[in-house]
Order: C-alpha cells, then structure tokens, then sequence
C-alpha cells in the first residue's frame, strides 16, 4: 500500500488545525445567484468538506466593484453577504475543514463588460483580458483599495471565514505594483522594493489588526517565465521574505502562469505535472514563519506526498483533482488512493464552462455542480434493488452501469469490442493523453470492487435482449464516423465529393491505424477540438506530411474554451504541419483536394495520399424503439452524438433515476 503518512499528517495555522496537507484552493465557481451564494455553492464545497479536505478556501471576492469578472462573482463591499456566506462556513466547519476566502482585485485585467467601470492599476498599462486600457489610480484609490481589503476580511470574519488569503498571483493588482515592468509609479507606491510592496504590506497589517491573532492570512502569488518582463523566481522569493518578516503571513500559496501566459494558469495535460514544486522549494527556503503551498498540476496523491515528502512544500493545493473526486483526501487517508477518480486534465467542463461564464462541472464527475440536486457525489441505496443490463461500455454506459450498481443494482455491461470505452481510448492514445487511458482502468477497478459482470467481445442485436432475463435494459451504443463524409459547411452536398474515389478514413480509423494514408496527409478538422487536432498531431509525430484544414477561423477553435488551442496550434507548427483555416473541400480525387476558400471563394489543388475527416458523427442504435417485455433507456451519443460530458452525465443521471 502507498505511503501517504506526509500528506495526511495535520498542521495548525493560527490555533486551526487542518487535518492534513490537502487545500481545495481558491477559484472561480461561478456558482454566485444575484451576487449571493446558495445551493449550489453550499453543497459544491460541503462535498469537499465531507470528502476529508484539510482548508478550502472559498471563491475569490471582489475588493471592490471596478474588478467584478464574472456574472457569477459575489456583491464586493456589502454586508449582503454575510448570511448567506454563514449558510456555508458552519456545515462546512462541522465536517471538520478549515474554510477561508480569497480576496481579489484584477488591477489592468478587467471586464467592462460585468464591471462597467475602468479597470485600476498602477501605472494605467494595457489589459491582457480584454482590449481595453486602465486607470493610473491615485493615492486616495490606491488607500480605497487597502481599505476595501480590510472591509472584506471584517465580513469574512462575521460570516464565519477563518481567514482570508490576499491575492497577487498572475499578475494581478498587487503584482502589478510588486513588478518594476507594471509600476512607473515614481511616488511612495514605486520605484524602490518598499515602495513596490507598501499596498501589500499595508492590506496585510490592516487585516491582522482588524480580525486579530487568530485569523489565517494567506498570500497567493504565482511564478512565470514566459516573458522577461515579469518577476523572476529569485524576486519573487525576496518578496516573499519582506511579507514573511513580519509574522503576520501565515502561508503563501504559489500558482503557474498568469495573463501573459494565460495558458499555464491551469495547465492542461499539455504540460507536466507538479509545476511550482522547484519555485515553492525556493520560497521555502525564504521565510521563517509561513508555510509554503505548491500548486498547479498536483493531480493525484502520489504528487502530493511526493511534493509534502521532499520537503518542496508545507501544503498541496488540489482544485481539479478534487473537481473530479471530492473524497480524494478521504480515499487517500483509508488507504484506497486507487480508488481515486483521477482528473484528466482537460478542462474541458471546468475551465471550459467559466471561460463562458457559466458555472463550473466536470467531464468524469458530472456532480460537480450539481452536488444540491444529487446529494453530492455519493450514492444512496435503490429502494428496489434490481438486475440491469448495460449495452455499450463507452462513457455512457460506463458511468450507467458503475453508479447504478453503487446504488445496489445487480449489473451486467456487455461490449462489442475488445476494451471498455467505446471511442474513448482512441483519444488516449494521441499525444499526452494518457490520463484518458487511466481513467478506463479506475472503471474497471470499481467494476470489481462492485461486482459488476463486465463481458467483452459479446455483439448483442434484438434477439439477444429479447432473450435475456433482465428486464431494464440501457443502450449505450454510442456513435460512428459518418459513412458519407458530409461537412457542414457544404450544406447541399449529401456525401464528400469524391468519395467514391478512395483514401478517405474517419479518425478513428487513423487513430487505430487501420488507415493506410501514404506520405501525406489532409485532415478535415470540422469540431475544433482534440478529435480533429489530436489526431492531426499524432500523424505528424508518425512522420507523415499533415495539413489540417478547417472552416473555423483558428485551428482548435473550441479548444479555446480550455486554453489548450494556442500550446496545440504551437506542437503542430514545431512539427511542420501547415494549416489552413476558413476552407471547405469541394472535390476529393482521390490523391489530392480541391480546397474552396470561404473567404474569397478561390479554389486550389492540394495533393495528398489520404483524407482523415474529423467531422460529426452520426448516431448508432441498431434497435426497435421497443422490444416486448423490456423496459429500454437510451443514453449518450445514440441519442445524439455529442462530447464526453454529457454521456457521463447522462449515464449517472439515469442510474439515479433506477
């Protein structure tokens, strides 16, 4: 058995004992009703709570009204707050965590969109969130600031917070004074270190003399070296030290990334894991009294006892890993680590649902979010248990058959196919997705703690239903490529020009390599996502001659959402693949395309030996709407053929429902 005795060992901030090393950091849910928290915020953290988390802290607040960033964000600077903040910190304290509450303010990086008022920053530099500029604030904005600061911990104190924890990561307001690039300031707010660092110090010492000995203040900062510009690691730590000096900091969280580099923020499965540990290491070493929490990419809990037990950090923050498990602490200290639902780092329902301002999910865990509705991520015994039968064990069928025998339902899945996971490992198998891979074999391992009967290599058509004796039946049959080749974006055309002409797969059959596609290769990326792009760059790490063509504007447009587009479109520049955007295929010949621009309507000849479409699947369900004697579910993509999420969600949402 794993060795995690590090991570569950506890540490006591300001006379608080957190009951190991695991934080449910800071960030944005987006979760807030009217600018209040509810329901939905109340049970997304409880569940934390209850899973065995040692501090959570809360979604950042406003300080004040010109850095709102989200529909979801709370009221900055009222006492509306209070209550309903109450509602949360007291069942949370009772399941014994640790509760604190960020405190925010964007400076340069605004949205006028929400705020609707001038972003504030030091020196009126440019924003990195929208295309809009900023205001120089003056003295007396720069004592408001401070004072808000202060203001909010009051609240946070009357709303049964422990502490706060004052943000200046990703250069953000107060890393905007820290950084000589952002602050021209030539006044008592610029120029030497002191001065850089006053609005810091002067917001840390308002706060301590404001709630007192025993409130927990904690200091997010982040680390980046994408660009010159920003603080080195060695500044950082000095820093560090001048807020350490003190005693007043109580531990200092370190993240990845920022506005410059938005897409180390939260890295995606395109980077490597533990991605502050060597820089939290080095704050270490900085300070005498805080403690020093590593962030970003601490994904499962043999990094985190890894980052605990070398002596990198005092703390781990894990936010995706317990988006995707809420009881990852709690599995981790009955010694089931294995038992952990592993984040796929995709970000795919959590970024990728705030980055268009709606509340968070996740992809593997649909109860992220919804923990009010389905009583968290826990299950409660069938009132009737009974035999269910499972056909197709792709994600729908997956989730369908582990959370309805969770429940205490007698369970058989069968599968065509020789694996589990319908189209699912074929997106394991691109570049540096093997998470995805790991995921498969945490179902499986839940299928043999729950005793469900798993048959693969068994094809099951009416007759084999009607024949066997259960009588709740789920299909789950996912989808296909369509066999026409359709595009979307040549609406008259029932099938690919040229069909009839050879050399076209779908990629799935690329990604299997039952594709026999020659030195080069086009791929029709119509999603804007990893099917089309991943699959185009694991061709070209093959060595074959790539070009990806795709009506949208941007080669992975809606990976966008995940902040994983611009890492992906630089991989496939590295590897030589050219790429052409705002393009139709007109005509397949069969060693080559006739490509159509959108824009000008001109048309070209592309040779190549072989077409990959990456296009929209088409249903498969090869049963009658019924079959006599039995009661028929349909779930995921043979209802219509969507993304991952909402197969899992569906198959969890029926296993509650039986």
């Amino acid at each position: 058995m794993p060795d995690h005795s590090h991570l569950a060992s506890p540490l006591t901030l300001r006379g608080h004992t957190l009951r190991n090393r695991i934080v449910f950091g800071a960030h944005t849910n987006n979760m807030a009703e009217q600018g209040l928290p509810g329901a939905r915020t109340r049970d997304y953290l409880l569940e934390r709570a209850i899973g065995g988390v040692g501090m959570i802290v809360c979604e950042p607040m406003p300080v004040p009204r010109t850095t709102v960033l989200t529909r979801g964000n709370y009221l900055p600077g009222t006492d509306a707050v209070i209550a309903p903040f109450r509602k949360i910190t007291e069942p949370v304290r009772a399941e014994g965590a640790v509760i604190l509450q960020q405190l925010y303010h964007l400076g340069t990086h605004g949205d006028s969109d929400l705020s609707f008022a001038p972003h504030w920053s030091p020196s009126g530099r440019v924003s990195y969130h929208d295309s809009d500029g900023s205001h120089r604030m003056t003295t007396a904005e720069i004592a408001e600031i401070i004072a808000a600061h202060v203001s909010a911990a009051i609240r946070c104190q009357k709303a049964g917070f422990q502490g706060v924890e004052i943000w200046a990561a990703y250069q953000s307001l107060l890393e905007q004074f820290w950084t000589p690039w952002s602050n021209h300031r030539d006044d008592d707010w610029g120029g030497s270190l002191a001065n850089r660092t006053r609005i810091s110090r002067r917001i840390v010492e308002g706060i301590r003399r404001a709630c007192g000995e025993d409130f927990i203040i904690g200091l997010a900062v982040s680390t980046s070296d994408a660009y010159d510009v920003t603080l080195s690691v060695e500044s950082l730590a000095e820093i560090v030290a001048l807020h350490d000096a003190g005693g007043e900091i109580d531990y200092v969280t370190c993240g990845h990334g920022g506005y410059l580099d938005f897409e180390r923020l939260m890295p995606t499965f395109l980077y490597g894991e533990k991605l502050t540990a060597p820089v939290t290491e080095i704050l270490k070493g900085a300070v005498r009294h805080a403690k020093i929490t590593s962030e970003a990419h601490i994904r499962t809990p043999e990094n985190a006892e890894a980052v605990i037990a070398s002596g990198q950090a005092d703390l781990v923050s894990i936010v995706r890993g317990q988006i995707a498990d809420p009881h990852l602490a709690r599995k981790t200290a009955e010694g089931r680590a294995e038992d952990v639902r592993g984040c796929i780092s995709c970000n795919q329902m959590c970024w990728g649902r705030r980055s268009r301002d709606y509340w968070i999910s996740c992809l593997i865990n649909p109860s992220a979010g919804r923990e009010w509705e389905w009583g968290g991520d826990r299950f409660t015994p069938a009132a009737t248990p009974r035999a269910v039968l499972v056909i197709g064990a792709g994600p729908a069928g997956l989730e369908a058959a582990r959370a309805a025998a969770e429940r205490g339902h007698r369970v058989e899945i069968v599968e065509a196919a020789p694996r589990i996971g319908g189209q699912f490992p074929l997106a394991g198998m691109q570049p540096r997705r093997g998470q995805v891979l790991e995921l498969l074999d945490w179902y499986e391992r839940q299928f043999t703690r729950l005793g469900v009967r798993l048959r693969l290599n068994t094809f099951f058509d009416e007759d084999d239903i009607a024949a066997h004796p259960t009588q709740t039946v789920v299909i789950a049959t996912g989808s296909l490529p369509d066999p026409a080749a359709r595009q979307r974006w040549l609406p008259a055309a029932q099938e690919l020009p040229g069909l009839e002409n050879g050399h076209v797969w779908s990629a799935e059959d690329a990604m299997r390599r039952e594709a026999r596609l020659g030195d080069a290769v086009i791929v029709l990326d119509e999603g804007g996502n990893w099917r089309g792009v991943g699959t185009a760059w694991a061709l070209a790490e093959q060595g074959h001659a790539v070009t990806l063509v795709t009506p949208d504007a941007l080669v992975g447009k809606e990976l966008g959402r995940t902040s994983a587009d611009g890492p992906a479109r630089a991989r496939l520049a590295q590897l030589g693949t050219r790429m052409l955007t705002e393009h139709v295929i007109t005509h397949w010949h069969g060693d080559g395309a006739t490509l159509r621009s959108m824009l000008a309507g001109q048309e070209h000849r592309l040779p190549a030996s072989g077409l990959v479409m990456a296009t929209t699947n088409a249903a498969f369900d090869p049963f009658p709407e019924r079959i006599p004697g039995k009661t028929l579910h349909r779930i995921g993509d043979c209802v219509a053929p969507r993304q991952a999420p909402y197969a899992f969600h569906e198959g969890r949402k029926l296993a509650l429902a039986l």
